[in-house]
């Protein structure tokens, strides 16, 4: 076991965020087509959260709320039915034109139509997410938390999100609370703020114990170069992913693990999807499997959530690549962004390609 755990911790995991709304058209339709549409409340980050909460582990998100939202409402009856505590402020609305949660308008695609993401973050409360409002020494010291999942996404969301970040990933560091960070790049967020971004995100990459991204995203948040060009076949793809991830390692000794996954599109509901890991100099490779898809958003999250579900659970790593692989292909057969493992045993069921009826 590389990563140790503090012990005697209220918190099992816990996970900063922006939380939102997604709006999905039936039976697979595009938005554009559509009247009837599913309503859920999701984050990246509680998506991660959430595979450890399922599995009975306690679990805590840090968020700002509008005050007196119908949606507010909705997100926090949503977090509580996931086994999910939550802590953060109800920001005045301010008007029409005030604050509000953030929507997430997509459809699924399918076979041949991929599916289509539209954003829509104009006025979203999470970019007010500041320290001052939360009580740092309390939540890592009194109360105490096993691990804190940052995501890229959340650093890079505001000025005052970014400074958010950087100062929990310190307070983790202080208490001994170990610090998981995927960096999940997005070209829009960082668009005049590189070189804030970059410095903020070395730095709590420098203190991570756990680094998950793609070759995008250690390329632009760390400025590692990415997998090498040549080379035919899956073989040599992994191959390459490993050089990058080696590079990472060394501009980045302090982390235990880091970890990407792979992905092949087939069409839109039949993927290959596969992972790789290098935990202290030990390499778990999960060689890309078909799955079969019935919405794609949350895979990459799953993924990390179950890696982090088996850190917690003190499993040999080895285990941490098949439960998260596991659990990100479970993501994918869910309506909802996250997996909802019923038990440990559902999850090793899609590891072991068992599809047979449980009675």
């Amino acid at each position: 076991m590389s990563i140790k755990l503090k012990d005697n911790c209220k918190y099992a995991i816990l996970v900063p965020t922006s939380m939102g709304v997604r709006i999905t058209p039936v039976n697979g339709q595009p938005v554009h087509s559509s009247d009837t549409f599913i309503m859920q409340a999701t984050s990246a980050e509680t998506n991660v959260a959430t595979i450890s909460s399922m599995l009975g582990l306690p679990a805590k998100v840090l968020t700002t709320f509008v005050k007196d939202s119908p949606v507010a409402k909705f997100i926090k009856s949503n977090l509580k039915s996931r086994n999910i505590d939550y802590e953060g402020p109800d920001v005045e609305q301010g008007g029409p034109w005030g604050y509000r949660h953030q929507f997430n308008i997509a459809d699924s695609g399918f076979a041949t139509r991929g599916p289509r993401v539209h954003n829509d973050r104009a006025g979203e409360v999470g970019r007010t997410l500041n320290v001052k409002d939360f009580d740092l020494d309390r939540i890592f010291g009194a109360d105490g938390v096993q691990i804190v999942h940052l995501s890229g996404l959340i650093g890079a969301l505001s000025p005052e999100t970014s400074e958010f970040c950087l100062e929990i990933a310190r307070a983790a560091k202080k208490f001994g609370t170990r610090i998981s960070f995927d960096l999940n790049h997005r070209a829009t967020f960082w668009k005049g703020r590189e070189k804030e971004l970059r410095d903020a995100f070395t730095e709590i990459a420098s203190v991570a114990d756990i680094l998950v991204g793609n070759e995008e995203d250690f390329q632009l948040c760390l400025g590692i170069e990415g997998p090498e060009a040549g080379g035919q076949g899956l073989e040599a793809k992994i191959e390459s992913f490993k050089g990058m991830i080696a590079r990472v390692k060394e501009t980045f000794p302090n982390a235990s693990a880091f970890a990407t996954t792979l992905r092949e599109v087939v069409h839109v509901n039949h993927h290959k999807w596969g992972a790789i890991m290098l935990e202290e100099d030990n390499w778990h490779v999960v060689n890309p499997r078909d799955i079969h898809v019935l919405d794609r958003i949350g895979g990459g999250d799953g993924f990390v959530g179950g890696l982090l579900y088996g850190v917690l659970r003190n499993w040999e790593p080895e285990k941490w690549i098949q439960f998260g692989w596991a659990t990100g292909a479970m993501a994918t057969t869910f309506l909802t962004d996250y997996a909802q493992p019923a038990d440990e045993d559902m999850v090793w069921s899609v590891w072991a390609g068992n599809a047979r009826v449980k009675r």
